[in-house]
């Protein structure tokens, strides 16, 4: 299977995933609201959000000065453009690996099979919820 049109190996990480996903619901966010939702140490969220400053997906804007000093974060144009084209290759790849793209030739057993793991992961999502 090839990797879908989109897919961007820069957000794919979960951790930078994760930052862009939080700030596309968003239209700034503040530092210490980032870290904390993510459970990230200032250094590892410094870091991440550099990477995706230095690609252009993301604007960091430095306000006041000494203690009072705020950083906030949003997304820019192509980093939207970007978190979009990679959620729709993740969609296009599990929708290729779900039990419509079985081989329709799989008799009664695979199918049976096929039931059976559906249920057990499904039963597994419960239990970590």
């Amino acid at each position: 299977m090839s990797t879908p049109s989109g897919f961007d190996e820069l957000i794919h990480p979960a951790t930078r995933l994760s930052v862009v996903a939080l700030l596309a619901a968003a239209e700034w966010a503040d530092f210490p609201f980032l870290r904390d939702s993510l459970s990230l140490s200032d250094s590892a969220l410094s870091k991440q959000l550099s990477t995706l400053e230095e690609a252009g997906y993301l604007e960091i804007r430095k306000e006041g000065g000494g203690r009072k000093r705020r950083t906030k974060v949003r997304l820019t144009s192509l980093g939207r453009t970007a978190f979009e084209g990679h959620v729709a290759a993740l969609r296009a790849i599990v929708e290729g690996a779900g039990p419509a793209a079985a081989p329709a030739a799989a008799g009664p057993e695979t199918a049976a099979a096929t039931a059976s793991d559906t249920h057990q992961r499904q039963d597994h999502a419960k239990a970590g919820r």
